[in-house]
């Protein structure tokens, strides 16, 4: 056949990619020359890509592929999804030189399924931060409008899918990095309950159960196939045997929801300001909900917001301070390889006692029980993904006044009394401002997904967030495919 063309690869998502395959309509070798084509023209202007694989890729197809998405081109988040022999930059110039000795958990299962892995995707360091512009790789840009951020941390995976350069990639979540890049991009994200995707060889689970690993993608139909691929085989290693449904996802997916009981918010836990464009996205998404028959109301989830926040930085500031340290360690990285902002993330939680980072663990609990009492009125709690559409590239870069002040407090010892101060905590703050709803289900380990359901008055995308209860991954796909089928969204593409 002739070589596939653009509009012929784009119109398909990874299931229907790999329908091709096995009925043996296109080769491997043709779709990985269609992806390739596709980065090679629009990845100049967006930096999605870190890290080509693609002579790798080509020796994975000229193999015998088999699984459920055989043939169907792939890239890999450079953080976390390790590949024996490639670096994991992880964002940071520290670690571009030195290479994985080994595949995690989730690569390894993406192999198996036959997925041909060309490349790793942008984020920003360590993944802390809600935008993707590290020093170490350079700004991405979301392929909706060049001068606005693609989000983070999995920003690099969110806008390759949104370009066309792949159906779906992967991604990764600890504080909404799947959920925010997918309501900057236009595209469907869900972060998994926790223990449910494997996080080893490497560590039992990440963030202290926070994080997890998982997809964004253009159809609810492919996040669903990909979640069975992830789940379906227990990793006797890991700290958890997670009930998994019996019935696969993809067809759980497939299956119209019950009359779902829906709360909805659009008030920040923070007490900060939200963009009315955000509060529209959410107000027109229940006036959906309601017209496919679900009950929707206003409530609140009554979670403290702001401790939330604080406990949720106590731990993302001690695992900034122990991936430093095990990155000196192991590599002999100088002071210079990392950037100012984690540097002083990481010497905050040196300023506490051990005590307290227990006390603050401990109090997750307090989180997870207030948001397990509202599901037992309301399935499903519907909030704006973020507090304001995606900001521009820079705009909340560290002013150079305050990142030089911040070089001065470190190199003088001085961070343990700065960060004691309101203006510290000030500063956390306003940090998640424009991302304040997130984090609530990372902390208490739920399942969320953010589903692009709105445009704003410029056109650039705005998701709206959907937080479930212990299982309900199923539940979350069932909605988001009907929501799919009534407002439809993957046949959308920016204008590159």
């Amino acid at each position: 056949m002739a070589a596939m063309t653009y509009e012929e690869y784009r119109s398909y998502d990874a299931v229907g990619l790999a329908e091709l395959v096995a009925r043996g309509e296109v080769s491997p070798a043709e779709l990985l020359d269609a992806a390739i084509a596709r980065a090679d023209r629009v990845d100049g202007r967006l930096n999605a890509i870190v890290r080509r694989m693609d002579d790798l890729a080509r020796r994975q197809t000229a193999d015998t592929l088999s699984g459920p998405f055989a043939g169907v081109p792939f890239l890999l988040k450079d953080l976390s999804q390790d590949y024996a022999g490639v670096p994991t930059g992880s964002g940071s110039r520290s670690l571009q030189r030195h290479s994985a000795s080994r595949h995690s958990v989730v690569v390894q299962r993406w192999l198996d399924a036959g997925l041909v892995i060309f490349g790793k995707t942008a984020t920003s360091e360590f993944g802390t931060k809600a935008v993707t512009e590290p020093k170490a790789t350079g700004v991405t840009r979301n392929p909706w409008n060049l001068a606005h951020t693609p989000g983070g941390s999995s920003g690099g995976a969110a806008a390759a899918v949104a370009a066309g350069i792949v159906p779906m990639a992967g991604a990764s979540d600890g504080g909404g990095s799947i959920r925010i890049p997918a309501a900057c991009c236009g595209i469907f994200g869900l972060k998994p309950g926790r223990g449910l995707v494997p996080s080893g060889p490497d560590r039992a689970e990440a963030l202290s159960g926070a994080a997890t690993d998982g997809v964004v993608s253009r159809t609810v139909r492919d996040t669903a196939a990909m979640l069975d691929v992830l789940t379906r085989t227990p990793d006797l290693g890991g700290p958890y045997l997670p009930a998994v449904p019996d019935t696969p996802y993809a067809e759980l997916a497939r299956r119209t929801p019950p009359r779902l009981r829906i709360g909805f918010t659009t008030r920040s836990p923070l007490g900060t300001p939200v963009d009315a464009e955000a509060v529209t996205a959410v107000e027109q998404a229940a006036a959906l909900l309601d017209k496919l028959g679900h009950d929707v109301e206003p409530a609140d989830p009554g979670i403290d917001g702001v401790a939330l926040a604080r406990d949720f930085m106590t731990m993302w500031s001690a695992q900034t301070a122990a991936t430093i340290d095990q990155i000196k360690e192991f590599t002999g990285a100088r002071d210079r390889e990392f950037e100012v902002d984690n540097r002083l993330l990481a010497a905050a939680a040196r300023g506490l006692r051990a005590a307290d980072y227990a006390m603050s663990r401990e109090r997750w609990n307090i989180h997870t029980r207030a948001l397990a009492a509202f599901h037992e009125r309301f399935d499903l709690l519907l909030t704006p993904t973020l507090a304001r559409p995606p900001v521009r590239v820079g705009e909340l870069a560290t002013p150079p006044l305050l990142r030089l002040g911040g070089e001065l407090l470190l190199r003088l010892r001085l961070t343990g009394i700065a960060t004691k101060t309101k203006l510290w905590n000030d500063q956390i703050l306003a940090n998640l401002a424009p991302v304040p709803f997130t984090q609530l289900a990372n902390i208490t380990g739920r399942p969320a997904m953010s589903v692009p359901l709105h445009r704003t008055a410029s056109g650039l995308p705005l998701g709206v967030q959907f937080v479930g209860g212990l299982g309900s991954e199923p539940t979350l796909l069932a909605l988001a495919t009907q929501l799919e089928a009534e407002h439809p969204w993957a046949q959308d593409e920016p204008a590159l």
